[in-house]
């Protein structure tokens, strides 16, 4: 059952991958699906096609939570350069995303200012994983960097193009050099 439900995922998206912007583009398939943004609507992922996208699945009671500090620092420092960053809060690891979306928007806000795009809370592992994870973790549609996510506030960083460029594990620091000089390098290229 599982198989089967993995091949459809992948069959879905790859169909999605057809999908044309207003514009007559073509959607990069990272960036053909729609989300639940925290306040309820949905949102497609393609309005991020032209700008580099760092992608992080987020908790609220993680001793990386802290990093949304940082992500926030990348959020001002590079948006206006073509960084958007996608907050996804999961509940999937030591059950550290408890609450409501509501919960997640004013902590996220209160505590560390968070003016960047967040999304309502997903599965990242398992068979309910979300599709846009089913894509960013598998061997198919990402042979670079596959492989399950190990803990919250892993990030993948999509460049323009919708390629992607890299994965970086939970302890990589948001400001960590390693990860500004790839969202630097990715900023450069038009």
């Amino acid at each position: 059952m599982k198989t089967i439900a993995f091949a459809l995922s992948i069959l879905l998206s790859a169909s999605l991958s057809t999908a044309q912007t207003s514009t007559g583009g073509k959607v990069p398939e990272v960036l053909n699906f729609t989300m639940k943004g925290l306040t309820g609507q949905p949102v497609s992922l393609s309005k991020y096609q032209g700008r580099v996208v760092l992608i992080v699945n987020t908790a609220s009671e993680c001793g990386f939570t802290y990093q949304y500090e940082g992500l926030q620092a990348l959020h001002k420092k590079y948006a206006a350069q073509g960084l958007s960053i996608l907050g996804f809060p999961s509940n999937d690891f030591g059950a550290q995303e408890p609450g409501s979306d509501a919960e997640i928007q004013q902590f996220c806000k209160s505590n560390y200012g968070v003016q960047f795009d967040m999304f309502s809370k997903v599965k990242v592992l398992g068979r309910d994983k979300v599709p846009l994870f089913q894509h960013l973790t598998s061997s198919a549609t990402n042979p670079k960097f596959p492989g399950e996510i190990d803990w919250n506030f892993e990030k993948f960083l999509i460049g323009r193009d919708g390629q992607i460029l890299g994965r970086f594990k939970s302890p990589i620091e948001p400001q960590s050099r390693e990860l500004t000089a790839a969202i630097e390098a990715a900023i450069a290229k038009r």
